[in-house]
């Protein structure tokens, strides 16, 4: 990183710190200035793992002013940014924008509407993580719905289901009630009676391209006038399974000149041959199509407030003709951009990672090279880090991006103050002989911000290991860390003494080590690739699911421990 960029980067930070700390009048929070900083600046994000350590100072000078010196600061370097902050209301605290005309509803009701065709990919956290953080503002609540009626091109995995949940769970919401989609297709089916007799439906079997031709000249189906007697008992006998696929679909009566063809007489109901896989469900071959079916759902379900993508603004006009014939109202709709997400080689698209995970090429969904919500969770991120990260983006309708780097602040404020040091040699390393009058053991701190916590007893034995990379040159000096100063003599690391002077004064890098004879096998399963080295003895101690720092290396989350004295450890962040 050249002088020039980081003295950018240090501008960026600081007003987006400034921006942070008046808005919320508190100190600033170095998760909250990735978001943005990187989401503003995509040349930014090729440095990821050196910003937080630029930008940690900055952040800790601006909570170092008082309220009217950041006022003053932020007026001087982004007077538009204050300009805008003092625009709102006074007292208002929150990331997101308020939900439309929220004070007409008595409650707040949202939903989350996952396909079980697999676990959530790190985009769909973006939904119960706003979703949720507004339920908590309103006092609100919201549902977890399973838009499961699609049983053959986007086939629900039967524990698919418990694992989103999971998955909520993980973010830190408890839904008020789950349903399933395919529990309730005789409610889609009343639905659709009561349509076909208010005459707002008619079934037709006019083959695809026949249909697309006719409706992209704003012409009527031939079908289109059938009488509801006809029409009711011709879907009698689609819910009877005597169709099959493609001979007969149920319409909606909408307006066939309608200037946006995607609109003109859509279909709520087909027929799919392939079972559904859930055994309650397996006997219907009659299913609602997505925009019939979540359209009733929100509305029986007392949904008031819908977030949906920009790309599904059709959905809401299809469904508000379903609503205007059963004189329902519609609820609140907010439309958003897309989230897409650095750092990972493999697209975030969950028939994809399938594909892959069938294929050989990932281990599983929790494989760290997965951009899976499994897998940041093997590898020790809060669900509380990526929902912050989520509600920084706000709900603009524009595409937006999340820096992983974001993420890894938020996580690293979580975990740092809780993760226990080690020390962890990588691959390839160098043993060197202990020679001259070196203490028996060595007291690295277990934690360097608390004393309390006490020191780890590491024997080095005769013989360290140390990392290549920071082997010195024949004759020079270097400091293992917690043991002492150790000058170079070929195979040998001959003891200088413990004058810390040698580092603070002379430059002699302080490394990391571990004795070569007693240091723990370890793998780090890591996004960019399997890492094997070797971690200090005491790391035997580690229980599994704990969150650990090996000490210049990084956060990682111990996996397991296995009986053949080998560690398997799954790397977060630096």
């Amino acid at each position: 990183m050249n002088d020039e960029l980081r003295e950018r980067i240090e501008t960026e930070a600081e007003i987006h710190a400034l921006v942070n700390a008046v808005k919320h009048d508190s100190d600033a929070d170095v998760g909250a200035v990735m978001g943005p900083l990187m989401g503003e600046n995509p040349d930014f994000r090729q440095h990821g793992d050196e910003i937080p350590g630029v930008i940690g100072p900055v952040v800790s000078r601006v909570n170092g002013l008082d309220a009217d010196e950041r006022r003053d600061r932020l007026a001087e370097l982004a007077p538009e940014w204050l300009a805008e902050l003092e625009s709102e209301d006074e007292g208002e605290d929150h990331p997101l924008p308020d939900l439309p005309n929220a004070e007409e509803y008595d409650d707040i009701r949202m939903r989350c509407a996952p396909n079980p065709n697999g676990p959530w990919h790190i985009g769909h956290a973006r939904m119960p993580a706003v979703i949720g953080t507004y339920a908590d503002r309103y006092d609100g609540e919201f549902i977890v719905r399973f838009d499961d009626t699609d049983p053959e091109t986007k086939r629900p995995m039967l524990w698919a289901y418990d694992e989103i949940l999971e998955e909520v769970e993980y973010l830190g919401f408890e839904p008020a009630e789950v349903y399933r989609a395919s529990d309730r297709l005789d409610i889609y089916y009343d639905h659709a009676r009561d349509l076909i007799e208010k005459g707002g439906a008619y079934t037709c079997s006019c083959s695809g391209e026949e249909f697309s031709d006719l409706k992209n000249s704003a012409e009527p189906c031939p079908h289109r006038e059938k009488d509801p007697e006809t029409t009711m008992a011709e879907f009698e006998a689609m819910v009877d399974g005597e169709h099959e696929s493609g001979e007969m679909v149920l319409r909606v009566k909408t307006d066939i000149e309608h200037k946006n063809p995607a609109l003109r007489d859509w279909v709520a109901f087909r027929i799919i041959d392939t079972p559904h896989p859930r055994e309650e469900a397996e006997e219907f071959r009659c299913w609602p199509m997505l925009d019939f079916q979540s359209g009733v759902d929100d509305h029986l379900t007392g949904v008031t407030h819908i977030i949906r993508g920009i790309d599904l603004q059709d959905s809401a006009k299809r469904q508000r003709f379903v609503y205007d014939y059963f004189d329902w109202e519609y609820p609140e709709v907010v439309h958003w951009g897309h989230v897409q997400v650095d750092e990972y080689d493999v697209k975030m698209s969950t028939s994809t990672i399938r594909e892959l995970i069938e294929d050989g090429e990932l281990d599983g969904w929790d494989d760290p090279r997965a951009p899976t919500i499994p897998s940041v969770r093997r590898r020790g991120i809060r669900g509380e880090a990526l929902v912050n990260a989520m509600v920084e983006l706000g709900t603009s309708t524009s595409n937006v991006d999340l820096a992983m780097s974001s993420v890894y602040a938020n996580n690293r404020e979580l975990v740092d103050d809780e993760a226990d040091r080690y020390f962890f040699v990588r691959e390839p390393h160098v043993d060197f002989t202990v020679t001259g009058d070196a203490p028996d053991s060595a007291h690295p701190p277990v934690h360097p911000d608390h004393e309390d916590r006490g020191t780890r007893d590491i024997d080095p034995g005769n013989r360290v290991r140390i990392e290549e990379a920071d082997v010195p040159a024949d004759g020079e000096r270097v400091w293992l860390k917690g043991f002492g100063c150790f000058r170079r003599a070929d195979d040998e690391l001959d003891y200088v003494g413990d004058d810390i002077s040698a580092v603070r004064e002379e430059g002699v890098d302080v490394i990391h080590w571990v004795p070569a004879d007693s240091a723990t096998l370890t793998q780090m399963r890591r996004k960019e690739g399997d890492v094997v080295g070797y971690a200090e003895p005491g790391f035997r101690e580690a229980d599994p699911d704990e969150m650990v720092q090996f000490e210049r290396v990084g956060f990682a989350r111990v996996d397991r421990q296995e009986a053949d004295d080998e560690t398997v450890v799954y790397f977060a962040h630096e």
